[in-house]
């Protein structure tokens, strides 16, 4: 069959657990895809389906996938041949293949459900931990108490449940742009070497696996992008060379514009001439992004080479127990105040716990909200005089009725202490601290199957290259120099083209804040922060190179970034993306930050001052 003319519509309808219900029937009711996908696991989502399934043996997958999404529009995507993938199993893909079927039997819908299994890598622990499995990055043993484990898996069992002749598949983990690689594969026939094509595929999943970002959410021109309350989720029209247009469902809010989407390829990547995957190594570096038409933009260009011979495995283990609690301060010296106030609470509560014999917290953290605390030594002057501020101190115990204690202290100090407070929303609760462990597994241990009726098929994997898919290290350890620098990619340094000084001496030039030519976004894997710029015009890259180097953004960031920064250059796009290792106070579950995920860095980033001629800025 000639696929060449063939242009695939797919859909994103979730970026996460939790996001908005109006995406499905949006992106229905458009007329303008073929396939739905949905993007529902994080790695603590992982674990509290975990958790779920041990107190109810039906449950462990994100029950919004069945009760609200299908459920409005089941009968729509059933009478106009729309197919579905989602990773919404989480730890029970069969559980929720059932629920799936309750619903369709509910709505009297014929529905082919396909099942693809094999993440779940718990009955390997055993023989992990006497082989001394390690952690990624720390190197740290596998831990006692492990309460999920699972491997990210590739496209191939999404197409061959699709072969299969399925309408919905439902998988457990898998990588977030699997869910439209799959869907690729299938639809053009991709071999699973043809890897240009591969890497273009697993672009287009990943513009697409954030929803909204990929349409004007998040964009650090937020004020330019209509109609948040009807923003428009993400369309890809996919070609068979790998090219596709990122747009939105026609008369709907947000924005879909170069910018808009450069951001979100940046979003994450890493090294972006080295992005791994279990289907592909991607190559971004020479992506080019055009003007389709109004809120229609093309990309193409990416490059692909042989995946590595083994999965990323993450799993989650509990470290005893965690709790957050806020108090809002008003009035004069409110900072202060609530600053005091935080000191208090742990004073009063340590002196409590000594009495009672219970050790110290394991960790504990204050935060002014509202007078820029995360901004560090770059706080605007007169921050600190704000009168509104938001106390938020979180702690971590190894004993539960320790932060039970804690938990019961912070109602007291609206009578006790500071003028001015308020804001006690109810006791705080207390809940487990989960925390991730990732690692690699031998990719011959793991057997991806997808079960679709009574057939159950074996999913044959291709060995992989061996060390592709160990992330290539960006230091030498610890002790190494606190900055490293490179050009495109992942490749050795080059001269930075002529830089945009030239056009103009240091007298001439004016300071600004660095989001003045600048589009920016941050995000995070673990405790890294990865943050992308990308220039407003070609004109102001070569700033961008003379300017914000890996240096610059290591000094200007040292207050919270405690490792290394990796510069990539991304010339396709004129960007350039930062790693900042060790970034987030152990990221995500460990973090006890209010911004454990690094949303905020690329803000932050974007006040960093630099010298530009007066005729390049807008």
């Amino acid at each position: 069959m000639d696929t060449r003319q063939k242009v695939i519509g797919i859909g994103g309808a979730s970026g996460f657990w939790g996001d908005s219900a109006v995406a499905a029937p949006q992106l229905v009711a458009s007329g303008a895809i073929d396939y739905l996908v949905f993007d529902y696991l994080a790695e603590l989502t992982m674990s509290i389906l975990a958790g779920a399934r041990m107190k109810n043996p039906e449950a462990g997958y994100a029950a919004d996938f069945v009760g609200v999404a299908m459920k409005s529009v089941l009968r729509d995507v059933a009478a106009r041949g729309i197919r579905v993938v989602s990773n919404a199993g989480g730890v029970n893909p069969h559980g929720c293949a059932r629920a799936l079927a309750a619903l369709a039997a509910e709505q009297d819908v014929d529905l082919a459900i396909a099942v693809v299994g094999g993440d779940d890598v718990m009955p390997l622990l055993p023989a992990l931990r006497e082989e001394g499995v390690r952690e990624m990055q720390g190197g740290a043993a596998l831990p006692g108490r492990i309460l999920s484990a699972n491997a990210y898996l590739g496209a191939l069992p999404i197409r061959a449940a699709l072969d299969a002749g399925a309408q919905v598949v439902i998988t457990g983990r898998c990588v977030d742009s699997a869910v439209t690689l799959g869907v690729l594969m299938h639809e053009f026939g991709w071999a699973v070497d043809d890897y240009d094509r591969l890497a273009a595929g697993s672009l287009a999943g990943h513009i697409i696996e954030c929803g909204c970002q990929a349409t004007g959410g998040l964009h650090t021109d937020w004020e330019t992008v209509p109609d948040w309350p009807d923003i428009g989720y993400p369309i890809v029209e996919c070609h068979a060379d790998g090219s596709f247009v990122v747009t939105k469902p026609a008369g709907t809010g947000g924005k879909v514009t170069p910018a808009v989407v450069a951001e979100q390829m940046l979003y994450e990547i890493g090294d972006p001439a080295a992005y791994l995957l279990p289907d592909v190594v991607c190559d971004f570096t020479e992506v080019t992004m055009s003007v389709a038409g109004e809120d229609r933009v093309c990309v193409r260009g990416a490059h692909g080479r042989a995946p590595g011979d083994r999965y990323k495995v993450s799993a989650t283990y509990a470290d005893g127990y965690r709790c957050s609690a806020q108090l809002t301060i008003v009035g004069f010296d409110a900072a202060a105040k609530a600053r005091r106030t935080g000191e208090a609470i742990l004073s009063r509560t340590r002196a409590m716990f000594a009495r009672l014999g219970l050790p110290d917290y394991g960790a504990t953290l204050i935060e002014v909200l509202g007078a820029e605390s995360c901004y560090g030594p770059h706080a605007r002057d007169g921050a600190l005089a704000t009168r509104e501020a938001v106390l938020r101190v979180t702690a971590t115990h190894p004993r539960k009725e320790a932060l039970e204690l804690f938990a019961r202290e912070i109602a007291p100090a609206g009578t006790s202490w500071s003028p001015g407070t308020t804001g006690a929303g109810g006791r705080p609760s207390v809940s487990p601290s989960i925390r991730q462990f990732a690692f690699l597994l031998d990719r011959a241990m793991v057997s991806p199957a997808v079960t679709i009726g009574e057939r159950h098929i074996a999913v044959p994997v291709p060995a992989g290259a061996q060390g592709a898919s160990t992330p290539m290290p960006v230091s030498a350890g610890a002790g190494a120099p606190a900055t490293v620098t490179a050009a495109a990619g992942s490749g050795p340094g080059s001269a930075p083209a002529a830089t945009a000084s030239a056009a103009a001496g240091d007298d001439e030039r004016i300071e600004v804040p660095l989001i003045r030519i600048a589009y920016g976004r941050s995000g995070d894997k673990g405790d890294t922060s990865n943050i992308g710029l990308i220039a407003r015009r070609p004109e102001l890259l070569p700033v961008l190179r003379e300017q914000v180097t890996a240096e610059r953004v290591a000094s200007f960031l040292g207050h919270l970034v405690e490792g290394p920064v990796t510069r990539y250059e991304v010339p396709g796009i004129g960007a350039l993306n930062f790693v900042c290792e060790r970034a987030l106070g152990g990221g995500g579950m460990a973090s006890l930050r209010n911004d454990p995920l690094g949303k905020g860095m690329a803000q932050m980033l974007l006040a960093m001052p630099v010298k530009v001629a007066p005729q390049w800025l807008g």
